[in-house]
């Protein structure tokens, strides 16, 4: 078995069920587990024995989208494809990954996922959650192949082709989800369970506006049967409300939910961002988790505040949506818009925010053996030079982490025992082959002129 010992000079540890950070601690670990704590340097087939670095349990990022965010970097920012004002989902991201997916081939859709899972990994991530369209299912493959602990979410719609017209209001005739089911099922028999346990699956109802009440009922009953987490979009722009309200008695979208049966400790929302305090009042009664992404609404001057949903009681973790894919970056962010949207410097503090990537994300999708730095738990580790001149001098490594750093510190990445980031640098494939393959493949669609209509709309 082999054995791998990580020399931290903070290590994020826990005591009585609170954040305990450990002074010049190593941690032990043997095959995929964590053998040991301790302070005494220990024997090992590997050793990393690097001064001023922060040992955390591996990071959980539990809603992003790395297939679509390639498909508009750069292109959307600064107000760039909001036709009328419309949220650039319906704009540009869903009907150009449709595209997209369809126009490239199989091995092309693959250098695309394969660099999506290399940002994650180089952002700090451990674990994932990719809620995709169900016709990218290369994302299954690159995940498997360069060993990031992955939930896969693909899509489940009543709608074949989720567009908004001009009014901002997505329409579709009926219910007719059954093909998206049917598509899921035969990617659940395929992946879940591959690469020893990595991969699994999640069930992905792509939003309220987008899912009528029947898939989202079978959706859920599916999904509990099975014992798979439950993750949608929720509240995401006031046009959803809207459109909610008009098709289903004046109910908000997450009273929709509820009146459905889905709002229950098993469901995460992402955003929520146009939910009311009586909407986060409910969602914290049924035990419900938020999403919280804050950097892709800020982008877009819309406050997405972590702080706002906490204080309601709300379950919530953090995550990068389509955009970015740095989770310290994120961690930051979800501090600084808080802080400006409650006019408050003590709420979203550092060990809360690094709770909601660590032991908190690890309880919402039910794996005790992640999230935390203890013996017997699963060998997944996120570490962190805290040596760079930003983060010197240094007093206090949490707050250090979140109001000071970024990706560009993460120095190992480890999952399941295996060294997948090294000083920064994936171990298992050529990055610059990766972004090479990646880019010529977008470029096919950036080429496309209902491409540049949608950018330019």
């Amino acid at each position: 078995m082999s054995t791998i010992a990580i020399f931290g000079s903070y290590v994020l540890s826990r005591r009585d069920g609170a954040q305990e950070v450990l002074r010049d601690h190593w941690v032990l670990l043997e095959g995929r587990q964590i053998a040991a704590v301790t302070r005494d340097r220990p024997s090992a087939t590997e050793v990393f024995d690097r001064p001023g670095r922060f040992v955390l349990p591996g990071l959980l990022n539990l809603h992003n989208h790395c297939f679509s965010e390639a498909v508009a970097r750069t292109h959307t920012e600064d107000g760039n494809g909001r036709r009328n004002n419309q949220s650039i989902v319906y704009t540009v991201l869903l009907p150009l990954t449709k595209r997209g997916a369809d126009l490239l081939s199989p091995s092309e859709r693959l250098a695309i996922a394969r660099l999506g899972i290399l940002q994650l990994l180089k952002g700090g991530a451990t674990t994932v959650m990719e809620p995709f369209r169900n016709t990218i299912p290369e994302m299954f493959d690159a995940a498997e192949e360069m060993g990031i602990r992955f939930y896969g979410a693909p899509y489940l719609f009543s709608t074949s082709d989720a567009k908004a017209g001009p009014d901002g209001v997505v329409r579709y005739a009926g219910d007719d989800g059954q093909a998206d089911m049917d598509t899921w099922n035969v990617l659940y028999q395929r992946w879940n369970g591959r690469g020893d346990g990595r991969i699994g699956l999640a069930m992905s109802p792509h939003a309220t506006d987008t899912c009528g009440p029947d898939l989202l009922r079978a959706c859920a009953a599916r999904a509990r049967e099975l014992g798979v987490p439950i993750t949608t979009h929720l509240a995401q722009s006031q046009a959803e409300v809207a459109t909610i309200a008009g098709r289903h008695g004046g109910r908000t979208p997450a009273e929709f939910l509820d009146w459905l049966g889905l709002l229950a400790p098993d469901l995460m929302a992402a955003h929520c961002i146009a939910s009311t305090d009586s909407d986060l009042k409910l969602m914290a009664a049924r035990g419900a988790t938020v999403l919280n992404c804050p950097r892709v609404f800020a982008r877009s001057g819309v406050t997405a505040a972590f702080g706002r949903f906490a204080g309601h009681g709300v379950r919530t973790v953090v995550g990068t949506d389509g955009y970015n894919m740095d989770l310290l970056g994120e961690l930051n962010a979800a501090s600084m818009i808080s802080k400006i949207a409650s006019a408050r410097a003590d709420v979203a503090n550092a060990p809360e925010l690094i709770e909601s990537v660590t032991a908190t994300a690890a309880a919402v999708i039910k794996r005790p053996d992640l999230g935390t730095i203890a013996p017997g738990a699963t060998a997944d580790l996120t570490v962190v030079d805290l040596t760079h001149p930003h983060l010197q001098p240094l007093f206090d490594a949490r707050r250090g982490l979140v109001a000071l750093g970024n990706r560009a510190n993460i120095d190992l990445v480890i999952v399941d025992g295996r060294v997948l980031i090294d000083a920064g640098q994936y171990l298992h494939g050529d990055e610059t082959a990766m972004i090479s393959a990646a880019n010529a493949a977008i470029g096919k669609i950036w080429d496309l002129p209902e491409a540049q209509a949608a950018f330019n709309g």
